[in-house]
């Protein structure tokens, strides 16, 4: 099998394998599940075939590495076959696989690691909670260009998080409109600005327009003061639209493209990333429909491994105390994990967003002690009652006031911008 990597076949099918772990649930013996799974996903049927001659199973069939038992439960997390004692089974599974089914096909991989398994009977409850990758994985995939290095570098922000903001109204600003906000911004010293995601092009906001509009002002900005703002322009489109949408990008001096993930796809967003021209902004908007059943989809772990392979800069993880169902522990967990090295690449910078202000940055600071981030407040600046440039300065005297050691009170009694922020959003 030809792998396109230079490596000699024979070594990868002796000792490099891709590692999955999943968290089931089944009525039946977990040992017997597992095996179900292996071979669905591999070399196996639901039936004995001819054309599975043992010599094709030692070199293609999937193996389960070990099943670890966890707990039982009375009733099934999700629809499936009927427990007969009353029990079900929940336990930890690790299956392998050989890199030579799928080589660096990044789609047939995830067919593998969650394709039509999550349909099986076997199971009432299945969700894919890591990857582990072998070292020419490492090799062949370049990650991402920029990362947190990188980002901090575009916009000149060395040490503090870069602070950013989301164009509000989502929709309907036109793009003169949308220009003065970001003039606006700019100047209360901005570091970051997205479209949000529910906007590409739209009837009074052409998307090449809105890049040339939005552009001239930090072009002008960066001339005046030497700082470049860092503008995700949301290119989500069709493939040969996108590239179409990079371009621009590129020719209007703009340094950051977002992407909604989910929506474009495995293959369109790697492509985009291979272009190794601008910063990639992933959002993750669906996120909740592929992981919020604590047994079905998929965990951020194995998640953001993924997304790496496929070279985006930037990946949203929600915030502390945010406005969705995900939980304190669960955003901790995702930043560490962005910022965890995955082989010798960049890592990818966490998006701390979803109704975040300055008062979250204590907890954040304390919990994560990292101030690689990209800390996002939407109405958290745009709604501040002294203006948006207050809202930025707020903060901004957050972060130093949580990473000084101070307190959450301390920091309101201090600065004046975020102590109006404080008396605003403290309550919410």
């Amino acid at each position: 099998m030809n792998l396109d990597t230079g490596h000699d076949a024979s070594s990868l099918r002796e000792a490099e394998r891709i590692k999955a772990v999943y968290y089931i649930e089944t009525p039946y013996e977990p040992e017997a599940a597992a095996a179900v799974l292996a071979g669905e996903q591999s070399s196996g049927t639901f039936v004995a075939v001819p054309g599975e001659t043992e010599a094709l199973k030692q070199r293609f069939a999937a193996r389960v590495e070990k099943v670890t038992l966890l707990e039982t439960v009375q009733q099934p997390a999700i629809p499936g076959a009927i427990s007969k004692t009353g029990v079900y089974n929940r336990a930890r599974v690790e299956v392998s696989w050989s890199i030579e089914n799928f080589g660096y096909n990044l789609p047939v991989m995830l067919s593998t690691l969650q394709g039509n398994l999550y349909e099986i009977t076997q199971f009432t409850g299945l969700k894919l909670m890591d990857i582990e990758l072998p070292p020419s994985f490492g090799a062949h995939f370049k990650g991402p260009e920029f990362g947190v290095e990188g980002c901090r570098k575009l916009t000149g922000v060395a040490s503090r998080p870069l602070i950013g903001t989301i164009i509000k109204p989502s929709v309907g600003l036109s793009v003169t409109e949308t220009a003065d906000l970001v003039k606006t911004l700019a100047a209360a010293g901005i570091d970051f600005i997205k479209d949000d995601e529910l906007l590409s092009s739209s009837a009074n906001s052409k998307f090449e327009d809105r890049v040339a509009g939005i552009m001239k002002v930090i072009n002008k900005h960066a001339d005046k003061t030497g700082k470049k703002i860092m503008y995700a322009f949301n290119l989500s489109g069709e493939m040969d639209e996108m590239l179409r949408r990079y371009e621009t990008i590129v020719k209007h001096g703009g340094t950051c493209a977002m992407i909604s993930i989910n929506s474009v796809g495995l293959s369109g967003v790697k492509k985009i990333c291979d272009q190794r021209q601008l910063a990639i902004h992933a959002h993750r908007n669906g996120w909740g429909m592929l992981t919020r059943h604590p047994l079905l989809g998929i965990d951020f772990r194995a998640y953001q491994k993924i997304w790496r392979l496929a070279g985006v800069d930037q990946l949203h993880v929600n915030g502390i105390q945010n406005k969705f169902w995900e939980t304190d522990d669960s955003v901790v967990a995702s930043i560490n994990a962005c910022l965890t090295k995955l082989f010798d690449q960049q890592n990818v910078l966490p998006v701390v967003s979803s109704g975040q202000w300055g008062g979250q940055a204590f907890e954040t600071w304390q919990r994560t002690q990292t101030q690689d981030l990209l800390y996002m407040a939407g109405g958290g600046i745009l709604a501040h009652p002294m203006g948006p440039a207050a809202g930025v300065t707020a903060l901004q005297q957050a972060w130093s006031a949580a990473v000084e050691g101070s307190t959450l009170q301390e920091a309101a009694a201090q600065y004046r911008e975020f102590g109006k922020s404080a008396e605003k959003f403290g309550g919410k």
